[in-house]
């Protein structure tokens, strides 16, 4: 097992690179010679246990904190576990497997990857459109989240007072429904008020967040002015993110020790605080009560569908570049079921943190649980900052959860991105290699965004965030692109074959479950959630008022149909412009393309004469001798 350094050969062993065994009988393979450019050979994870990391900082992000819980109680309970937990076998893990092993086996990003069938090529990009977009808006959550931490140390948080000069004359501090049942209440900072009076109030929490921090328009045609304090807050994080970034994964790996392990320290100690208030046991069994008629309504199964696809961040192309940075004999299989586990509990386990302070504010205010219940940015950034209020030190609390929230956005954005650039810079050969090209590029990437972010930090931003999340990366977007990745692995390239090349670097074959999964059962369920969503379609509104205007929609749909219409117009194009018949074209056009770490470890008994390398006919690799030994 020697590798000559100087001349640039690499060594190839049919048991393995580490000398372990990869289901192939023994043998060796000749050298394969690369010039000596002095560009790095593709990076590696320094220890196993930073692929995990990477991988749970990534999929683990704020809807497993603030959609899943609402979702949960929203759908009768702990019954959704039953929907959510089936859906996940049947739909999520395989596809969450499929990612990860697709692009350890390919040793590619989200494009490349796709080398293992050239005419599907479109999906590479399609993923790329679609991590694009969610770099450019779910950056804007870690922005709020940046604003309210730093707000937060103050000795008065800024949101649970009226006297303030973004607050109306309709602001309400206190407002307990208990004194209502005369009829009035005598307040001494507001007079004598009606109960209907103290109806049409608003909360200082609410007008904080409408009035000063998205100091929002009358709508989408209403752009306004920039929020100079937002727009710096959006600067610090983009600046947070390139340096966790520009080094690869050698820095990335390290980073994400802290940023996926500190917000469950933080929940942990919430869960603590939590369970010692007031109406925080009312709130947990609000949260887990079964509601057992749920389990017939399609609604709670697609939420549950929508909801996995969502947490297990598949069909962005991240995944595959994450693995691709792995061993080649790394046992992806055990890796994928425990990073499933992780994500899911994760969710279940945020849920009593977030409905025991929920419980405590409806205590508190004595309404229903219900009233209070919120999903998304307004259980983020109106529910929760009210809970704190409520408690003693309410700043400790407040900076707590959003530094907090900011953890858990912070490596979901940053693994993004850094799926993003491997895609991009695996589209350039070796030989177009310079020094920091990789600092150059995600600088790049990274001012992009943030110019298109500028958009989200007027006072029409809001809206503008809205269509970026409901149409760029929706749920019908992702959808689509899980149909066609299973589509294209189990009847293109065969999952038989992909079980065989799964085998050769693990050393074992997976349960054919996989194999049934992606061949039938993931593709019926992707199909079945997207038709339903898409003959369910509504509208984009605002808080359930605001309508957006006929060209609002058109431009969300415009985003939405740049990743989907890759797949179908890139094969059409490909097929046009190759030549013979057109079967002739489709067995040309869906011949893998090997690199070569594919020559290394292949087994002796494989047809080397239909193996198609990625650059035998460029300067970057060329094949010199080519043998098996037994």
């Amino acid at each position: 097992k020697k590798q000559n350094h100087e001349s640039g050969v690499i060594r190839s062993l049919i048991g393995g690179a580490d000398g372990e065994g990869c289901g192939a009988a023994p043998g060796t393979m000749s050298s394969v010679e690369k010039p000596g450019t002095g560009y790095p050979e593709r990076e590696q994870w320094t220890r196993q246990m930073d692929f995990i990391m990477s991988c749970v900082g990534f999929a683990v992000g704020l809807g497993n904190v603030w959609r899943f819980p609402y979702l949960c109680y929203k759908n009768g309970g702990g019954v959704f576990l039953i929907p959510y937990l089936i859906i996940g076998i049947v739909g999520g893990i395989p596809i969450f497997f499929l990612e990860i092993a697709l692009g350890q086996f390919m040793k590619a990003g989200s494009i490349n990857v796709w080398n293992i069938a050239p005419l599907f090529k479109g999906l590479g990009y399609a993923s790329m459109v679609i991590v694009f977009f969610c770099n450019t808006y779910y950056i804007m959550v870690l922005a709020w989240a940046f604003y309210y931490f730093i707000k937060s140390f103050n000795s008065t948080l800024p949101w649970s007072t009226c006297d303030n000069t973004w607050n109306t004359p309709s602001c309400i501090e206190i407002f307990h429904h208990e004194d209502c049942l005369n009829g009035t209440i005598g307040n001494t900072t507001y007079g004598n008020l009606t109960c209907e009076e103290l109806a049409d109030g608003r909360s200082p929490i609410i007008e904080f967040w409408e009035n000063k921090v998205l100091n929002i328009s009358e709508g989408l045609n209403y752009p306004g002015s920039i929020n100079w304090e937002l727009m710096l807050c959006l600067m610090a994080v983009w600046v947070m993110v390139y340096f966790c970034v520009w080094k690869g994964v050698k820095s990335t790996g390290k980073i994400v020790y802290f940023t996926a392990t500190f917000p469950y320290v933080v929940l942990i100690i919430l869960l603590v605080r939590g369970i010692t208030l007031p109406g925080a046991y009312d709130g947990i069994m609000y949260y887990i009560k079964p509601d057992w008629s749920k389990l017939g309504e399609a609604q709670v199964w697609i939420d549950a569908g929508t909801q996995i696809f969502f947490s297990y961040a598949i069909g962005l192309g991240a995944l595959t570049a994450l693995g691709s940075y792995n061993r080649f004999h790394n046992d992806c299989y055990k890796d994928a079921f425990m990073l499933a586990l992780i994500n899911s509990g994760t969710s279940f386990f945020a849920g009593f943190v977030v409905f025991a302070i929920l419980g405590f504010m409806a205590n508190e205010q004595g309404v229903d649980i219900s009233q209070v219940a919120e999903t998304g940015p307004g259980l983020a950034f109106i529910a929760y900052p009210k809970a704190v209020s409520l408690m003693p030190m309410p700043p400790i609390w407040a900076a707590l959860f959003f530094f907090m929230l900011l953890l858990l956005g912070l490596d979901s954005q940053f693994v993004g991105v850094e799926g993003f650039v491997t895609g991009i810079l695996d589209l350039f050969p070796g030989k177009y290699y310079m020094r920091y090209r990789r600092e150059i590029s995600v600088a790049i990437c990274c001012l992009m965004c943030f110019i298109i972010d500028l958009s989200m930090v007027t006072q029409g931003g809001m809206y503008v965030f809205q269509l970026f999340d409901y149409y760029s990366a929706s749920g019908m977007t992702l959808l689509w692109q899980a149909f066609w990745e299973c589509i294209v692995v189990s009847w293109v390239y065969g999952a038989d074959r992909f079980m065989d090349d799964i085998a050769r670097m693990i050393g074992y074959r997976p349960f054919p479950w996989m194999k049934w999964c992606w061949s039938f059962i993931t593709p019926c369920v992707c199909m079945g959630i997207f038709l339903f969503h898409l003959f369910n379609y509504k509208p984009l509104t605002y808080n359930n008022t605001y309508v957006y205007p006929w060209w609002g929609e058109v431009i969300g749909w415009c985003m939405a149909l740049m990743s989907m219409l890759c797949i179908p117009v890139s094969v059409l194009y490909k097929l046009c412009r190759s030549t013979g018949t057109f079967m002739e074209r489709w067995e040309k056009l869906t011949k893998p393309q090997w690199g070569s770490h594919h020559l290394e470890y292949m087994s002796p008994d494989t047809d080397i004469k239909s193996l198609t390398s990625l650059s035998t006919d460029t300067e970057d690799s060329k094949v010199i001798i080519f043998e098996s030994v037994m």
